[in-house]
């Protein structure tokens, strides 16, 4: 069974997805940084960078978006320009100049030091439908397997348009089995909305948002109710009374799924997803055969080693690193959706000399990324016995999300040693040999230690080959490799 649950505070919204007893997702919001995917906004170009065939555009954020050439909706070409190179060639100038004012969509939040990046390729959702304004013709969700039922929609929508002024139509998999009125609900909606942004469009200044998408828990409902969600759990009245009244509006039959969690004991005590949100923002993802695996973010990617750890395995080396990267595979599809982590992703699995046993974990791999949402492309293992896939990124990982760099060492992830730290204020003595009276050492209350007692007779030795007095003070607002020297 899956469930929802929604946690509702006054500064954050939190939600997991549960399949099993076993947290699959985790979706925060803050109230004051909600996610900006799918917002419209009047943005306003700023610089048009030909080598890049891109352009920045300013939409009123704190850092300007990015438009590339790919995202612009590009005017019909002339008969005597239709080749397949001037198709593929399209300057980015010929489409955008400075000072031109854009309606854009965010298709991917601001990361790191990265702005939002933007698409003119408008796209509004519905229950059933997806509206392009910029589209043509009707498609069908690659998921709705069933042919049958591909032709049956795809004919109604069709019937449905006729007559209507533009526009593509995409079908979702919330609208197998869905009924021509429901279909037709839809785009009255969606035709409804699509006027709005406009009108809207037309009176905002630039910089300005035209039209946001819903929050959360309203978000959920829509994107994730049709995916076999057996329940919504939220623990708050008032979320609970929109969500029913959005429910019935636009997802009939289905609000009675949605119920109020007024227990005592708090809603993410279920299932241990407090817990797991603790345990997914650590390095080490533990396994249950006593393996591990250690993930590393970086800007340029992810990292995950994959290690034996207290597994010892039964029968041979082979088959003991077979069986740890089989469970870790199985471990890692459920890691990258519980963490968001996107881009580029390198795996470490331990050294496997037989073929037969790559294509096993190959294999688990693919089956342990087949229920997650987010574009993924798996490449095979490399020369160096690495496996590589990418795992598209539209909004931060849980880490960058609900953690900041370390003030102590800045991120690196790691501090010199009290050692290390005594020898640099050792140099640093020296170079103030020349000055006159005392020298007063600021540093951590290690460093000080070290100097007091390991290092006492080195101090002692340097105080005489300078002829100064060395003074040692510490300083509690100090991290490990902090420390100055003052002439007094």
């Amino acid at each position: 069974m899956i469930e929802i649950l929604v946690n509702v505070g006054s500064r954050e919204t939190r939600a997991a997805l549960v399949e099993d007893g076993i947290v699959q997702e985790i979706f925060i919001e803050h109230a004051d940084r909600r996610r900006l995917v799918s917002n419209l906004y009047k943005g306003r170009v700023t610089r048009v960078l030909p080598g890049m065939q891109a352009a920045f555009v300013d939409i009123g954020l704190e850092r300007t978006a990015f438009l590339h050439v790919d995202d612009i909706v590009s005017p019909p070409l002339e008969e005597a320009e239709v080749t397949p190179a001037a198709a593929a060639a399209i300057d980015v100038r010929r489409l955008v100049s400075p000072g031109d004012e854009l309606l854009v969509q965010v298709i991917k939040d601001p990361i790191g030091s990265k702005g939002a990046r933007l698409s003119t390729f408008i796209t509004l959702p519905a229950r059933y439908l997806v509206y392009l304004p910029a589209g043509e013709g009707v498609a069908v969700s690659a998921k709705i397997d069933d042919e049958a039922e591909r032709i049956r929609l795809k004919s109604l929508v069709s019937e449905l348009r006729a007559g209507e002024a533009g526009g593509g139509y995409i079908l979702r998999t919330a609208a197998q089995g869905a009924s021509a009125e429901a279909l037709r609900e839809d785009m009255g909606y969606l035709e409804r909305l699509w006027r709005h942004v406009r009108g809207r469009a037309a009176e905002v200044p630039p910089g300005s948002v035209v039209h946001e998408d819903l929050h959360l828990a309203l978000r959920l409902l829509r994107d994730e109710l049709s995916r076999g969600v057996g329940a919504v759990r939220v623990d708050s009245s008032e979320a609970h009374r929109c969500m029913s009244a959005f429910a019935e509006q636009f997802m009939p039959g289905t609000s009675t799924r949605i119920e109020l969690y007024d227990e005592a004991r708090p809603i993410f005590d279920l299932h241990g997803v407090e817990d797991e949100i603790n345990r997914a923002l650590e390095r080490k993802a533990m396994l249950k055969s006593g393996g591990h695996l250690v993930i590393d973010q970086t800007e340029a990617m992810t990292t995950i080693d994959v290690n034996t750890g207290g597994y010892v395995g039964h029968r041979n080396l082979e088959e003991t690193c077979f069986r740890t990267n089989l469970e870790a595979a199985e471990v890692i599809g459920r890691q990258l959706r519980l963490r968001n982590l996107g881009g580029i992703i390198i795996i470490d699995f331990i050294d496997m000399h037989a073929e037969s046993h790559r294509r096993q974990i190959l294999a688990a791999l693919e089956r342990s990324l087949v229920a997650d949402r987010a574009q993924t492309r798996i490449v095979n293992f490399s020369p160096l016995g690495l496996l590589e896939l990418t795992r598209k990124r539209t909004r931060e990982s849980l880490a960058h999300l609900l953690c900041e760099p370390c003030r102590a060492c800045e991120g690196r992830g790691f501090v010199k040693t009290a050692e290390t730290v005594c020898n640099e204020i050792f140099r640093e003595l020296l170079r103030q040999e020349r000055a006159g009276g005392e020298l007063l050492v600021l540093a951590h209350q290690a460093v000080v230690d070290r100097l007091l007692e390991g290092e006492s007779a080195a101090l002692a030795a340097l105080q005489g080959q300078i002829g100064r007095t060395v003074r040692l003070q510490v300083e509690a607002l100090y991290g490990v490799d902090q420390f100055d020297v003052v002439a007094l």
